[in-house]
């Protein structure tokens, strides 16, 4: 090799560090920059700003690049830049794995959800129609094993002339049935203006989907004592799903519940679809216990057993079904509510029955995980 050549080489390495000296500079300056936006509120990503530089850049070329290469040479640095100050931004988050050292465990009025505890089921009426109901489903419920029961009070609904719930008399029927039968009480807080009837009643305050963003209310939660199940919204990325539960830890509130209950998509087969990979991304990506919501995920009695199983072989920390004495004539989600004899054959299939007599089961069931 000609001594030419490398000295010119030795010029490009030397030329190659001090580029890499400056792309350093450049990118620790554009974190700083990103950081100060958060603060204020504002998005990180400028498409006027990255326009105007581009530009600019183009301007002051003199080749031997043309203006296509330069665009996307420094497109690539600018996504660079912006990756390195996301990542610093996404390791403060409370959510975030990296703020935690192991997995967080929610206590449910002595109910223990999370990593290294049996998949839990939550399982009870869509909505709390009456004591008989109530009382029905809690005694039915609870001789299987279950030591969560869900049934709501406050029903938000799409069609207004819809049943709503019995409000603070469906909170006290629902209590005096979990108390009667050994359950912890979980029921979905609609407004904040009833968190203090929550916080009496109730052991885990459910925030629904269409509330996922209701940033008032999930700040009021945040501030309560009482655990949070946070729902995913309709049609919720999971990065939006993960921001609405650090609304709920940055109030101080870090016993906070993930659940999974299908998103809206082109398919219309099923009322939702179950998004699995979220699920097992929420789990990677943060601390929290995730749970999936297999009835209003499919909308299908004929769907619940695979999804249960989908949903714990991707890691859920447990499942929540709606039980009903008799769903033809429930008041609301009659096409997907079970019965008491659906349900047992569901633990059956399910093989929860097994996990409560403490037998190994195989992958995809209710056994210790």
């Amino acid at each position: 090799m000609s001594e030419k050549i490398q000295n010119l080489r030795a010029r490009i390495d030397d030329l190659n560090l001090r580029l890499l000296e400056l792309l350093s500079e450049r990118a620790a300056i554009a974190s700083d920059i990103g950081t100060e936006q958060a603060a204020l509120g504002m998005s990180q990503y400028d498409p006027a700003r990255e326009q105007q530089m581009l530009e600019a850049l183009v301007a002051a070329n003199r080749g031997p690049f043309d203006a296509a290469t330069v665009k996307s040479v420094f497109k690539q640095i600018f996504q660079a830049s912006m990756q390195v100050g996301q990542t610093e931004e996404k390791r403060s988050y409370l959510t975030s794995r990296s703020s935690a050292k192991q997995d967080s465990v929610v206590d449910v009025a002595g109910v223990r959800v999370g990593k290294g505890h049996p998949a839990v089921l939550i399982a009870g009426p869509c909505a709390i129609e009456s004591r008989e109901q109530v009382m029905a489903v809690a005694k039915h419920v609870a001789s299987r094993g279950v030591t969560l029961f869900r049934g709501g009070a406050y029903k938000p609904r799409t069609d207004p002339y819809s049943f709503q719930g019995l409000g603070e008399e469906g909170l006290r029927l629902a209590r005096e049935a979990c108390d009667t039968h050994g359950l912890a009480f979980v029921s979905e807080l609609v407004s904040s203006v009833d968190l203090p009837l929550f916080e009496e009643y109730v052991d885990l305050i459910q925030i629904g989907a269409r509330n996922m963003q209701n940033f008032t209310l999930l700040r009021a939660a945040g501030r309560s004592g009482k655990p949070v199940l946070l729902k995913r919204g309709l049609s919720a990325t999971v990065e939006e799903w993960v921001m609405a539960a650090e609304y709920l830890l940055s109030e101080g509130n870090g016993n906070v519940i993930l659940c999974e209950r299908g998103i809206r998509t082109f398919e219309r087969y099923t009322r939702n679809t179950l998004d699995v990979s979220a699920v097992a991304l929420a789990k990677l990506e943060t601390h929290l216990p995730v749970l999936v919501d297999v009835t209003h995920s499919g909308g299908r009695r004929d769907l619940l057993v695979a999804l249960t199983k989908a949903g714990l072989a991707v890691g859920a920390d447990g499942i929540m079904i709606e039980v009903h004495p008799n769903p033809a004539v429930a008041l609301s989600d009659q096409k997907q509510q079970v019965d008491f004899d659906q349900f047992d054959t569901y633990l059956d299939e399910v093989g929860y029955h097994e996990r409560l007599s403490e037998k190994r089961l195989e992958v995809a069931g209710f056994a210790s995980r």
